[in-house]
């Protein structure tokens, strides 16, 4: 059974940091292209980034230069630094394979930016 737990979201200032992590079991984690997306209220899901299993990343546009994708595969875990944080960036942020698995969902974490 996969399982993909977010974690670190939070209410956060306009300009400030969090860190996000995500959890994967029941996934052979190292040989899969992992991602972090998210869902603001009303719109669509969308990706944030990409990491490879060899490190190889790519972003959204949106994001470049802000946040950093990062993963440990000895702990089965991919990250995102969200640094410069924008009220824009208010979603549900989730992790999950590239290309996504509907099946492999988990509960996401909520990020606010906000003043």
């Amino acid at each position: 059974q996969v399982q993909l737990v977010e974690s670190g979201g939070g209410l956060v200032q306009p300009g400030g940091s969090l860190r996000l992590s995500c959890a994967a079991s029941g996934i052979i984690f190292r040989i899969y292209v992992m991602g972090w997306y998210r869902q603001a209220p009303g719109k669509q899901r969308e990706l944030v980034a990409g990491i490879t299993s060899g490190g190889s990343t790519d972003y959204a546009d949106s994001v470049k230069g802000r946040f950093t994708i990062s993963r440990d595969n000895a702990k089965n875990t991919v990250y995102l630094q969200m640094n410069s944080l924008k009220p824009e960036d208010t979603a549900v942020y989730y992790c999950n394979i590239r290309p996504y698995d509907n099946a492999y969902w988990g509960q996401g974490t909520q990020v606010a930016v906000s003043s």
